[in-house]
């Protein structure tokens, strides 16, 4: 017996109840995050199990899906470009300047190697990260001004599942993945943040402020966005 849990950030859950299973066991695969449960399993219990091991869940379905870092690997986002490239040199060296970083890598390195994946990984992260700490809060300001919605501060985070968030004291944290949207959909997240200065519910008046603020394209926006992901 089989089915499906569909949740927002870790996708289809796949579940099968097993007569020998004595525990709960999560499994990554490609498409979906698979649980072996055991027959008298509580709906409850797995609920709670999930909510309990999300992080560790993220993580391992990160794992199956993520795309690997190698000379083939490119960023192309109008804001943010990153690439690969093969050096004559036995370490690995990184050029950057704002909205570009080239990776130099050894001549012969191995790319399936995971913990080499995972460095990998958090040497484009901190390159996402520095050029939206410059990118993102000057375009902010300039949004602010333009449209006369005022906020007490910005903070750049690595937060997955959320582009943004604005606290009821006009406090704005944004998302680094956000430099790899299209500008335009930047822009809509940050106006999106900027409105609930104003408006802190996803009310009547808050769509009517970010229409005004998006030439009436605020749900045509939003629903593009949906296709892109809080990640690499």
């Amino acid at each position: 017996m089989q089915r499906i849990i569909k949740d927002k950030y870790l996708g289809d859950i796949i579940v099968k109840m097993s007569p020998r299973a004595r525990k709960l066991t999560f499994r990554g695969k490609p498409n979906a995050i698979h649980v072996t449960i055991p027959h008298d399993t509580k709906e409850g219990e797995l609920l709670d199990a999930i909510e309990k091991l999300r992080p560790k869940l993220v993580v391992m379905k990160d794992k199956v899906t993520r795309k690997m870092i190698d000379l083939n690997f490119r960023v192309e986002a109008e804001y943010f470009k990153l690439s690969l490239i093969q050096g004559k040199r036995d370490k690995f060296l990184a050029h950057s300047e704002l909205g570009e970083t080239t990776i130099v890598c050894p001549e012969h390195v191995n790319f399936d190697d995971d913990n080499l994946q995972e460095w990998l990984l958090k040497v484009v992260e901190e390159a996402l990260r520095r050029n939206a700490k410059i990118i993102l809060p000057q375009r902010l300001y300039m949004l602010s001004q333009m449209h006369g919605l005022s906020y007490k501060s910005v903070k750049i985070n690595n937060s997955k599942g959320r582009w943004g968030s604005c606290s009821s004291s006009k406090a704005i944290n944004l998302s680094y993945y956000l430099m790899l949207l299209p500008k335009h959909l930047i822009d809509y997240v940050l106006l999106h943040e900027l409105c609930h200065t104003k408006e802190m519910n996803h009310g009547e008046n808050f769509w009517k402020l970010l229409n005004g603020c998006t030439s009436h394209r605020a749900l045509v926006l939003r629903d593009e966005l949906k296709k892109y992901k809080t990640d690499l």
